[in-house]
């Protein structure tokens, strides 16, 4: 008797070409689903194929603009009145993930609200990756399974080679994941100390440890405007570092980050295909997570554990 949970994956207009690999690793075929647009600017999303009493699998990332975060609270309201048994939304990049605190009077807690409105439209299960501040998974009611691209960038980052390799972080909130590196890999690590005047704007940075004579890995969760990723490998070849390469989980890269990139003595930067980078730089080298995504979906499917994908 075949006892394997019936389970249909369905993707998000700005996610598809993501599902489209997820599903292929899966070796099934992505799920028919309409998303009409009216003339202003309002949407609706229907599902072309019965889905009672599956598992149902929504791949979108929540990125800028916020019809991707909309389409997939329709998505996810849809499946539950199409009696799916159980949904779960594949969020590879959880947007709104940078306002995980008050960090000033008088302002939103953006990363809490989407929560609760994921939760709100009826959502089952979140599998994402790489959130911005961990303690954003306390926010949701439901089961989060947390990945991390670790398990994919560790394979890139050995086939560097690198005579004296050395992690780095960008910035102090940082630390903790570069540790996890620089354990796994056994290597050392420094600290770069930012000062910020406004978001996306930093004043002052300096370095902790010594980087004279190393091969420096940067490593950071988002690249944003490049502008703090770029400014600490200025630093670090100004202090005598011998090279300086990047790698980050999502490419936001809003402008002119390309720019910034190309003009910075990065001499490569890394990121996977959790959020789509359309723009053209010859730095820019982006790597696929569709594998470990797919083998999340079938082992949660199966009741299988999943730590195996937490490798940093």
């Amino acid at each position: 008797m075949d006892t394997r949970v019936p389970y249909k994956v369905f993707a998000g207009t700005s996610s598809r070409y993501l599902a489209e690999k997820i599903c292929a690793n899966l070796q099934c075929d992505l799920g028919k689903m309409i998303v009409e647009h009216f003339a202003d600017g309002e949407f609706s999303v229907s599902y072309e194929e019965s889905i009672r009493g599956d598992y149902v699998f929504l791949i979108q990332s929540t990125f800028p603009n916020a019809d991707n975060l909309m389409e997939l609270l329709l998505m996810i309201d849809a499946a539950k009145r199409a009696s799916a048994k159980s949904i779960i939304a594949v969020i590879p990049y959880f947007g709104w993930a940078r306002q995980d605190r008050k960090d000033k009077p008088r302002v939103a807690i953006g990363a809490k609200l989407v929560a609760d409105l994921l939760s709100a439209s009826g959502l089952n299960r979140l599998i994402t990756m790489d959130l911005h501040a961990d303690q954003i998974q306390g926010f949701f009611d439901v089961p989060v399974d947390h990945l991390y691209a670790s398990s994919v960038f560790m394979e890139e980052i050995r086939s560097w080679k690198l005579p004296n390799p050395v992690i780095a972080t960008p910035d102090v909130g940082g630390t903790k994941r570069a540790n996890s590196y620089a354990k796994h890999l056994n290597i050392p690590m420094v600290i770069c100390y930012k000062l910020r005047k406004k978001a996306n704007e930093v004043s002052e940075m300096k370095i902790i440890g010594d980087v004279k004579g190393m091969d420096v890995i940067l490593v950071d969760d988002i690249v944003d405007t490049a502008g703090t990723i770029t400014k600490a490998a200025d630093l670090m070849i100004a202090e005598g570092a011998n090279s300086v390469r990047a790698f980050a989980s999502h490419a936001v890269m809003s402008d002119p980050a390309s720019v910034r990139v190309d003009q910075s003595p990065l001499t490569e930067i890394m990121f996977t295909d959790s959020i789509p980078y359309s723009k053209k730089s010859e730095k820019v080298k982006v790597v696929s997570v569709a594998e470990m995504f797919a083998t999340a979906i079938s082992r949660v499917c199966n009741n299988e554990s999943i730590s195996s994908l937490y490798l940093a």
